[in-house]
Order: C-alpha cells, then sequence, then structure tokens
C-alpha cells in the first residue's frame, strides 16, 4: 500500500485515476456533485488526471469492500483489475493444494461459497479488425486499453485498512481515500519546520492501523535476558517505532509551539484579526489586498498552511494586526485538526474573526457550516465578520438574494481595491471607533507630520500650497486627535 504522497512524475505525466463514490441515506444528488467536484479539484492539486467517476446508491458502505459486487467488477474495469476479493489469508497458513479439503462438509463448502463474490463470465474474444466491429461499442464488461486504465483509485469515504486492502486486491492498483489525499496536500504544501511537524504526526497516525505483515509473515525478533521470550514480531516493532516517533515529534513540536506563545504574548495587547474560511475561498488574497505584502497566492486547494501575521496599511495606532490561517474542508481528517490545533489557536487569540466565503460557489452554505463547526471543535467563539468574496463572478439578482439572506454580511472582491479599502474602513472603526474626513494643513517645518499622517490616515486628497501641505484624510476620532496634537 502507498502512502500517499507518491504522485509526482519526472517525465510531466500526471496519473489516471478514477473517482468513486457511495450516495448515502440523506444525500441529494446535488450534494453528491459538490463531494465529487470537490475531490476532482484535491485531486488535480495532487497532481492526478480524473479520467471517470463511479458511483453508487447504497443504505451504506458495503462491509469489506464499500462497493457491491457488481460495481466492484465495473471499477475493476477501469483499472484491470480482477474485481475479486480472495479469502482472507492468515498470514503464514499454508494454502491448500488442489485435492485437498475435499472432506469438507457440504455445510462449510456453501458457508464458504457464500463469502465469494461470484465468477465473473470472461467476454469472448472478438477480432480485431473485423467488418462490422465497432471499438467505441466493446462490450461493457471487456476492460479499458492498458494506456487507457487508472493508475489510482480515489474513494470519497474514510476507509478501514481492511475495506482499503480489499478494493486494492480487486482493482489492481493503489486506492486512496479522502484523508489520504488531503494528507498527501498538506504533505507537499508545509514549508514551515512547524507544519512539517504536523502533517507528520497526522501522517504517522493515519499509517500506523495500516501497517501489515510481509509476505514472510510472524518472523519475531528474539526478546528477554539472553534472547529468551515471546519478543516482537516485526509488525509489532514498526508500531512501536511509530509509537515512538510521533512521541518524539509531539516533544519537537511542543517546544515549537511554546516559542509561538511567546510570540503572540508579546503582541497580545495589540488589536488582532483572523481570516477563517474554507479553503482556497480568496483568504490569502485578501491578507495580501489589507497589508501590502507578498503572501503566497494560488487557486489551489489549502496553498496556504503556515499562519501568517501582518500588520493592517494604512497603519493605524496602535498598529491593528492581520493573520492568515489554514483553510478547512469538508470531512477535514480528525488528526489533521488535532496536529493543527496550535495554528488554529491564532484565531482563538484574535479580537474578530473575518470569515471568508466563496459566494460564487453554489456549496458555500456547506463551507460556512463546516468552518462553523472546525471553528467549534477547537472552542473559538470570537466576534464574526462575514466577508462574501468573489462577488465580481456573482450576477447583479443572486447578489441581491445574499443581500436578504445575510444582511450584515460584506461582499466584495479581494481584487477590486475599493472594496478592499472598504473593508480596512470597517475593521478600523471595531478597533478606534467610527471613521471621520478631516482636512489638514501641515506646516513646512513640521512635514514629517504628512508621513504619519499616511501611515495612520486614508488621504483623499494632497496639495502643495505657500504655507505647507494641506490633506483631506478619513481616520478614526482618535487618530485625528493625536495628528492634531501633533501640529498644535
Amino acid at each position: 500500500m502507498s502512502e500517499g504522497f507518491a504522485f509526482e512524475r519526472t517525465d510531466g505525466v500526471r496519473p489516471r485515476a478514477v473517482m468513486v463514490a457511495v450516495q448515502l441515506p440523506g444525500v441529494d444528488d446535488a450534494g453528491l456533485r459538490s463531494s465529487l467536484a470537490e475531490l476532482r479539484r484535491l485531486a488535480t492539486t495532487l497532481g492526478l488526471d480524473v479520467i471517470g467517476e463511479l458511483t453508487q446508491r447504497r443504505g451504506g458502505l458495503a462491509a469489506g469492500k464499500v462497493l457491491g459486487d457488481g460495481k466492484l467488477k465495473e471499477l475493476a474495469r477501469w483499472t484491470g483489475g480482477t474485481g475479486l476479493v480472495e479469502k482472507y489469508q492468515k498470514p503464514g497458513t499454508r494454502k491448500k493444494k488442489d485435492g485437498e479439503g475435499e472432506a469438507e462438509t457440504e455445510a462449510e463448502a456453501e458457508a464458504e461459497a457464500e463469502t465469494q463474490p461470484e465468477a465473473e463470465p470472461q467476454p469472448a474474444a472478438e477480432a480485431e479488425g473485423q467488418p462490422g466491429t465497432d471499438p467505441a461499442a466493446a462490450k461493457a464488461d471487456e476492460p479499458l486499453p492498458e494506456d487507457q486504465r487508472a493508475q489510482v483509485v480515489l474513494v470519497d469515504h474514510d476507509l478501514t485498512p481492511t475495506q482499503q486492502r480489499n478494493l486494492e486486491l480487486a482493482t489492481g492498483v493503489e486506492v486512496h481515500d479522502r484523508t489520504s489525499v488531503i494528507l498527501g496536500i498538506f504533505h507537499r504544501h508545509a514549508h514551515t519546520r512547524e507544519a512539517r511537524l504536523q502533517v507528520e504526526i497526522a501522517r504517522l497516525h493515519y499509517l500506523a492501523p495500516r501497517l501489515r505483515e510481509s509476505g514472510g509473515g510472524g518472523d519475531r525478533v528474539r526478546g528477554g535476558v539472553g534472547g529468551k521470550g515471546a519478543g516482537e514480531s516485526s509488525l509489532e516493532l514498526d508500531r512501536r517505532r511509530i509509537r515512538d516517533r510521533i512521541a518524539e515529534l509531539r516533544r519537537e513540536l511542543a517546544a515549537i509551539e511554546g516559542t509561538a506563545k511567546v510570540r503572540r504574548g508579546r503582541r497580545g495587547e495589540l488589536p488582532t484579526v483572523a481570516l477563517v474560511g474554507y479553503t482556497n475561498a480568496g483568504k490569502s488574497s485578501l491578507m495580501r489586498a489589507l497589508t501590502g505584502t507578498e503572501v503566497y497566492v494560488a487557486d489551489k486547494l489549502f496553498a496556504t498552511l503556515d499562519t501568517t501575521v501582518r500588520v493592517l496599511v494604512p497603519r493605524t495606532e496602535p498598529p491593528i494586526l492581520v493573520s492568515d490561517t489554514v483553510g478547512f474542508i469538508k470531512k477535514l481528517p480528525h488528526d489533521l485538526v488535532a496536529s493543527f490545533r496550535s495554528t488554529l489557536e491564532e484565531a482563538g487569540d484574535c479580537d474578530l474573526l473575518l470569515h471568508v466565503v466563496d459566494a460564487s460557489d453554489p456549496a458555500f452554505r456547506d463551507h460556512m457550516k463546516v468552518t462553523h463547526e472546525v471553528l467549534g471543535e477547537i472552542g473559538v467563539a470570537q466576534p464574526t465578520l462575514i466577508l462574501l468574496n468573489k462577488c465580481d463572478k456573482v450576477d447583479d439578482e443572486t447578489r441581491a438574494a445574499l443581500r436578504l439572506e445575510l444582511p450584515d454580511a460584506v461582499q466584495l472582491s479581494a481584487k477590486r481595491p475599493e472594496d478592499v479599502a472598504m473593508l480596512h474602513d470597517r475593521i478600523v472603526a471595531v478597533f478606534l471607533g467610527e471613521l471621520e474626513e478631516a482636512e489638514l494643513v501641515v506646516p513646512w517645518d513640521r512635514h514629517r507630520v504628512v508621513n504619519t499622517v499616511h501611515e495612520q490616515c486614508t488621504v483623499l486628497g494632497e496639495a502643495h500650497e505657500e504655507h505647507g501641505t494641506r490633506l483631506r484624510v478619513r481616520a478614526a476620532r482618535s487618530v485625528l486627535e493625536r495628528i492634531r496634537g501633533e501640529l498644535a
């Protein structure tokens, strides 16, 4: 089984993947399509080329193999597998040869037959190029040509180790569930030491129950004084090594978290704003627009994993800090939430949450719900201002409906400077009071104050006159009073 991160190809060819989803009770068609569309974007972010999808409506995931026998065989046609799951054979036991076991009772034989999927009848061989033979109309039970087969199966659910292994046996290719794909993206996008440690801890938690005995099976390492005692099997030894590694990583992460807490403590008296929301909602774009810094922005899921803190510009006095946090997603693995708890605590220590929502996404209501659930899970309950971002991609009728549905939300686009300036004023008003427009005359002998005005106010107009510089500005009353005091 792969560890979920082996999708990079040096030859530039993207591995082909097929998606699998079970429509469970309570999930409508729109919800299923939305979830599959999100899985497709996750796969694209990870470097896969999705060539097809397979869905089935069931009351629950089939025990041991997720899909029913018919759908499992259909999935195998995408990959060239057998579509069959063999009966479990305990490692180290000898397989029966032909002719053995004939003394089984009829009841035992019937019981074993019931546990095995029915064998698929093999299609009759057809000669290529025969008159009247259309390759596109080949029989549905024939596998795809080898150069068109999927090399990876992506399942839009969390799989047990048994389900994952059985699907790999039936399809003959790598099988990854939703958690594995998300872990792969986090692993690829983690840049700081703290983020790498957090992802590694979550990855090891995911891999531990999926370790399997090697083909030799059951060889034990001698233990006890003088080599006596039962010792450990290779599987037990690997699991113990993982536990030890997790403990080591947690100690290292605790030291880094202690430093981060000290940094947060030093800026604890300054007003802080945190951007939170669903992944790819536009948080980093707003961060760049509000702070004027070159933070990383990309149209990818989980492009940002590391918390970034910058000063709001134009600067105020005291300065207002803006922090960008990791994005959330539906079915976010609990181990990742636990590992990134220290990073998410940045949102818990802020004075105002800016909940960024992609208003152009039809599923944005579900995204808002997921964000609320994750914030509730880590105990964040700060005052929140909802930002309906990407409204430049929404028509006027939809925007009007959104105003009725969410009257307190701010509609904007991070790409429009006037919208960013409006949001800046809203943030300043929360901490420093309502903004006022005023006219200031700075004498030539005190021209250094002009720099302060530009840093702490929004300058609407500027003119140089005989006695100094005349500025028309907008700023909080307390800021204006302080500047007037410097000019007095």
